[in-house]
């Protein structure tokens, strides 16, 4: 874990950089227009289809359309870490580009460059697991519920090593040939990351930090990280 810290601690300081700002901008307003207009489209959607088949009155459809605004606007604090992975599965080389290029320039100009359709891939196959993953464990959070910190810690375990895997994988795939992190390494990797999707405001810095974290645990112990420009 102290490894992992460490890495903590180089992520945070690489958030001023120029680049990785630009990315962060990009990936947060991408993440909300993906929000608004699945929201956007589901309310009317619902609205047309109480309307349409005359389950409800115009006034009870908008009632209902705003009742469904709530609803999506609790499944988005849910879904949130899925959809910020998918997103920064998108940006991911220019992450892991701009971390390596700052503190890992010999690991830079040997890493494999990730095209835009591999980078989708790697979002789409994170996305899919995390909503995989949750909905079988479903019926165990509902069962866990009325112990009152058993159902957080379930969750909280499962996005650790889902995590975990997710940000290795976005680093690895620019260096295939080399060794994976270890179970331990990962399960920091991904608990820290886990823990910061946690807290309101950081979670929207998580993703960002979350991987340049999996860059430097990656890197630190193969190459030291040296001092670069912004």
């Amino acid at each position: 874990m102290t490894r992992a810290l460490h890495a903590l601690s180089l992520a945070l300081g690489d958030l001023p950089n120029r680049r990785v700002l630009a990315i962060l901008a990009q990936s947060l307003a991408l993440t909300l227009l993906v929000f608004v207009a699945a929201g956007a489209a589901i309310v009317a959607a619902a609205r047309w289809a109480l309307v349409h088949w005359q389950w409800l009155g115009s006034r009870e459809a908008d009632m209902a359309g705003v009742l469904v605004a709530l609803l999506l606007v609790a499944g988005a604090w849910l879904l949130f870490r899925a959809v910020a992975i998918l997103v920064i599965g998108l940006f991911a080389d220019g992450i892991v580009a701009a971390v390596e290029r700052r503190h890992y320039p010999t690991a830079a100009d040997r890493a494999v460059p990730v095209s835009l359709a591999a980078s989708a891939r790697l979002g789409l196959a994170s996305a899919g697991r995390v909503v995989a993953v949750n909905l079988v464990a479903l019926p165990f959070y509902i069962a866990l519920i009325f112990t009152g910190v058993g159902a957080p810690l379930l969750a909280f375990a499962i996005n650790a090593v889902l995590l975990g895997r997710d940000l290795e994988a976005m680093v690895r795939a620019r260096h295939p040939a080399s060794m994976p992190l270890s179970r331990r390494a990962r399960w920091s990797l991904g608990a820290l990351s886990a823990a910061a999707f946690l807290v309101p405001v950081a979670n929207l810095l998580a993703p960002i930090v979350g991987a340049a974290m999996a860059v430097h645990l990656f890197h630190l112990g193969r190459t030291g990280p040296i001092e670069d420009v912004p």
